[in-house]
């Protein structure tokens, strides 16, 4: 059982937020000795730079998250190609590397969408969904109750399975130990995308 733990790297827009689980975060996956993967978004990595290169730095995986966070199929072709490359220059110079090939859409919006899968792949990158949707973005959801719904839905999994998680959220960083523990216990090991066999295009709701 291969787990990637994946990360959306964005301006947080809901309660819940604390501007230090995003660092506290980076410290705790280096504790649990676990790699993981961060999507990022552009205009994130220019306002938390050290934090990016930190997550390059501690070996994780990185992807481009777009630049403005918007929904992408809203855009015109020209302006995706535009929000695509920026977010690229930011997060290259803010890490001194390019997140090609992992993208992943704002919200998921675009998985499915035949004109940004093709700019994806005419710009070198590669849709990268998730099999487990955490919902870790809810205002008041207890830490018991988020580990509980990530690890029931691995263990209903077969093989590999990709989690979506973000930086933002308390109650992510406060799971996040019973998560690696519980699934460790059952045999699970901890990859970034750029190890799995099959990356998911596609998203689960």
């Amino acid at each position: 059982m291969r787990v990637a733990l994946t990360f959306d790297a964005e301006h947080p827009d809901r309660p819940g937020s604390v501007a230090t689980v995003q660092d506290e975060l980076l410290v705790a996956l280096s504790d649990l000795g676990v790699r993981a993967s961060f999507f990022v978004q552009g205009r994130w990595a220019q306002a938390y730079p050290q934090t990016a290169l930190r997550i390059v730095r501690d070996g994780h995986a990185i992807g481009n998250h777009s630049h403005y966070h918007v929904r992408m199929p809203l855009l015109s072709e020209s302006g995706l190609r535009a929000d695509v490359a920026e977010a690229e220059r930011a997060i290259l110079d803010a890490v001194g590397v390019a997140p090609r090939p992992w993208f992943r859409c704002p919200f998921g919006d675009g998985w499915d969408d035949a004109t940004v899968l093709r700019v994806l792949r005419e710009l070198g990158y590669l849709h990268v969904g998730w099999d487990v949707l955490a919902d870790d973005w809810v205002p008041g959801l207890a830490p018991e109750a988020l580990s509980d719904a990530v690890v029931a839905s691995v263990l209903s999994r077969n093989g590999e399975t990709v989690v979506l998680l973000h930086t933002w959220p308390e109650q992510t960083l406060l799971a996040l130990p019973a998560i690696v523990g519980r699934l460790t216990a059952e045999g699970a090991t901890f990859v970034g995308v750029d190890e799995l066999e099959h990356v998911p295009s596609r998203i689960e709701l």
